[in-house]
């Protein structure tokens, strides 16, 4: 717990709380790392899709079609859990859906695409709606001139959890490959496991983490209102801060970039660079070991040298992995590409939830946290599917499709030099002070 620093923290905040919120992102790292990157991705293109020329694709639009339920709903959900002190209350029944659609999936049988898809969609929604109320909560905990480092304390403390439940699925693999055990019926364990894990280990964060906001007393309606008319106020009322506006496009470049990542590692390694099932498995968990190196480090280092400066340093990072993985032919060209993916993976995820924090009025961070989902969302939709339509156009180029995925780090790279931090915090100061 010594970890936690007190000077890092908000007044009344203590290192255990903190603790409880970190462990929401232990409890659902072993989503994204075993659903999404290293196991289920790999499987339904593979066994549930029957290895169709249209495989990839489907994964693709099946993530696109939650994201855009996420990128629909997130900002209103945001604004309801502002007016009604509900963050914590949301991020439970979140939670309860994530889990449950993640052992629906263990059902998933070859031939099976529609509950496939749609468990995918479902559990992938819930995910995306938790981890933006989780992130909701960073700016109640750390000082301004902190949040780099405890957002940090909870990415990388995360990856210890996406490596607990993925070690504990390459155990179930190992077995189920020495038995003879084909994929179909231990995948379906490995989803259960995933299920298993986050249920448990987000019990700390709903004992332990404190519901701080208070139910607004006016106007609770009109935060009430419909989903998408909630989501136009909300970008229209964000015209004011103009650099989290510009950072939000920004954001949407390079998460699309790291989308792809999560979304097609496997795929990519199993169908360019021949991986098995298990090669990838300790690919991803190399990935996990590098992505919460890289968290724990660069929160520190974003605090000193600014956030601005520590997102550039990533981005060039994620720069290098693309061309190292569309150009080299070696396995251990690929492991290294992994190992520059893991560190920058981390680091820029991090670094973004606390900009996020950095520039947002403190009375409306559920709301706007949810204009973040939004920009993850939509890059979620814009980067796999353009990869997987480029698999498609040219019958399956998959260097060429990672190659073109370095054009968002490229764009995103862009943007950040426009944008001024302090400018936009003092512009979320001034909001609060007139509010």
């Amino acid at each position: 717990m010594a970890v936690f620093d007190r000077a890092a923290l908000n007044p009344g905040v203590a290192p255990r709380e903190v603790f409880g919120w970190a462990m929401y992102d232990f409890a659902n790292s072993g989503y994204t790392t075993v659903v999404l990157t290293a196991v289920f991705n790999a499987y339904f293109v593979a066994a549930v899709a029957g290895d169709a020329p249209w495989a990839t694709l489907a994964w693709t639009l099946a993530l696109a079609a939650s994201s855009a339920l996420a990128m629909a709903t997130a900002p209103a959900i945001g604004a309801f859990a502002d007016a009604r002190g509900a963050k914590k209350r949301l991020l439970a029944l979140t939670t309860v859906g994530c889990v449950v659609a993640t052992a629906a999936l263990s059902l998933a049988q070859p031939g099976a695409i529609v509950l496939a898809v749609v468990a995918v969609i479902v559990s992938n929604y819930f995910f995306s709606i938790g981890e933006g109320l989780a992130a909701a909560f960073l700016p109640e905990l750390a000082r301004p001139r902190a949040l780099g480092r405890v957002s940090g304390w909870g990415w990388s403390f995360g990856y210890f959890g996406g490596m607990l439940t993925l070690g504990l699925c390459l155990a179930v693999v190992i077995g189920a490959q020495a038995a003879g055990t084909p994929a179909t019926e231990f995948v379906p364990r490995t989803m259960l496991i995933t299920a298993g894990v986050f249920a448990l280990a987000a019990i700390p964060t709903f004992v332990l983490l404190r519901e701080r906001a208070s139910p607004a007393t006016a106007d609770v309606a009109h935060h009430g209102q419909g989903a998408l008319e909630r989501l136009r106020s909300t970008w229209r009322e964000s015209a004011r801060f103009a650099d989290l506006r510009r950072f939000l496009v920004c954001g949407c470049c390079y998460q699309a970039g790291i989308a792809v990542v999560i979304a097609l590692a496997a795929i990519y390694a199993e169908q360019v660079m021949g991986f098995g099932k298990m090669q990838t498995m300790l690919l991803v968990f190399l990935v996990n070991i590098a992505s919460a190196i890289g968290a724990f480090l660069f929160g520190y280092a974003q605090d000193r040298i600014g956030h601005q400066r520590a997102l550039a340093v990533t981005l060039w990072g994620w720069l290098v992995m693309v061309a190292l993985a569309a150009l080299g032919r070696s396995f251990e060209m690929f492991w290294l590409a992994a190992t520059v993916a893991g560190l920058c993976m981390g680091s820029s995820q991090s670094c973004g939830r606390a900009m996020v924090g950095t520039m947002t009025p403190p009375d409306r961070l559920a709301e706007f946290y949810g204009l973040w989902t939004f920009a993850v969302r939509l890059a979620a939709i814009v980067g796999p599917v353009t990869y997987g339509a480029v698999t498609w156009i040219t019958a399956g180029n998959h260097r060429l499709a990672i190659g073109i995925t370095g054009l968002f780090f490229v764009a995103a790279l862009v943007l950040l030099r426009s944008i001024d931090v302090d400018r936009a915090a003092q512009a979320a100061s001034r909001d609060c002070a007139i509010q």
